[in-house]
C-alpha cells in the first residue's frame, strides 16, 4: 500500500510492442528483467527488485535494437522467508523458466538474451549464463559487481557495496528518482549496519537485521539515483559490443 492507502502500483507498464513492432525494430538482443517479490523493510515495496529490474532494462534498452520483456516477479528470496508477503521460487524452477525463455527466443530468431537481476539472492542464474555457452543462445548477466560498482562512483554513492546490502542507499535512491510515490516516510531513520553476515545463507536476514534493512537508505538521494541509471546505461554498450553489434553500442 501506498501511503495514501492506495495499492502499492505495478512496477510500469508491460511491454506494449506487436509483432510489427518487433519485426520493424529487428532486435538483436532481449532483456528480461529479473525481480523479487519479498521484504525491503516497512518504506519500500515486496516489489522493490522487479521495479528496479525493470527501470534498468527499460534504461538500457532505450534507443537500442532491444526487446524488453516482461519481468519475472517472483525468484529465490528464502532468506526473507521470516517477514509476511515474502514469496520465493526454488532455484531449479528460476533455472528452468530462464532456460526455457532464452530457447524459445531463439526459435523466434533471437540468439541473445541479458538477464537483468534485481535480486541479490539470485545465484542460480550465474549458472544459467555459464551453461547457455555452446547452446545456440548467448547470455550474459547484467548489472555485473564491475558495471555497479563504476555506476555507485559516479553517483557518489557512499555506503561500501557489502554494507549496502537491502533497501539500502541504493536501492532507495534509485526508486526516489524512478518511482518516489512507491517510497514511505522513514527511510530517512532506518540504517542498520550488519557487516558481519558469515552464516546469512544458513540462518536468514532475520538473524541480523529486525527491520529488514541492511543498509544505509539515509544516506539515498534521487540525484544518486538518475546517476546510478545513467552509469549503468552506459556500462551496458560494453555488452552491446561484446554480442557483435557496435553500431548499437555507440548509439
Amino acid at each position: 500500500m501506498t501511503a495514501s492507502g492506495h495499492p502499492t502500483p505495478a512496477p510500469g507498464p508491460l511491454p506494449v510492442d506487436t509483432t510489427e513492432d518487433v519485426r520493424a525494430r529487428r532486435p538483436v538482443m532481449a532483456v528480461l528483467p529479473i525481480g523479487s517479490f519479498e521484504q525491503h523493510g516497512a518504506f519500500l515495496p515486496l516489489t522493490t527488485d522487479t521495479v528496479i529490474a525493470c527501470t534498468i532494462a527499460r534504461e538500457v534498452a532505450e534507443g537500442r535494437p532491444v526487446q524488453v520483456l516482461p519481468p519475472l516477479t517472483v525468484s529465490c528470496s528464502q532468506e526473507h522467508a521470516a517477514w509476511p508477503g515474502t514469496v520465493s521460487i526454488s532455484a531449479r524452477t528460476l533455472h528452468a523458466v530462464v532456460t526455457d525463455i532464452a530457447d524459445s527466443l531463439h526459435r523466434s530468431g533471437i540468439d541473445t538474451l541479458i538477464l537483468v537481476n534485481g535480486h541479490g539472492g539470485n545465484y542460480v542464474l550465474r549458472n544459467v549464463v555459464q551453461e547457455s555457452a555452446g547452446r545456440g543462445v548467448r547470455m550474459a548477466l547484467f548489472p555485473g559487481s564491475a558495471d555497479w560498482d563504476a555506476a555507485r562512483t559516479r553517483a557518489g554513492v557512499e555506503t561500501p557495496s557489502h554494507t549496502d546490502m537491502h533497501a539500502g542507499e541504493v536501492e532507495t535512491s534509485i526508486l526516489l528518482h524512478a518511482h518516489p510515490e512507491l517510497v514511505k516516510e522513514g527511510y530517512e531513520s532506518a540504517d542498520c549496519v550488519a557487516d558481519g553476515r558469515k552464516h546469512l545463507l544458513t540462518l536468514g536476514m532475520s538473524a541480523y537485521t529486525e527491520s529488514g534493512v541492511i543498509g544505509r537508505p539515509s544516506l539515498a538521494s534521487a540525484r544518486k539515483g538518475q546517476e546510478l541509471l545513467a552509469g549503468l546505461a552506459e556500462a551496458f554498450g560494453e555488452y552491446v559490443a561484446l554480442f557483435g553489434d557496435q553500431d548499437a553500442a555507440d548509439d
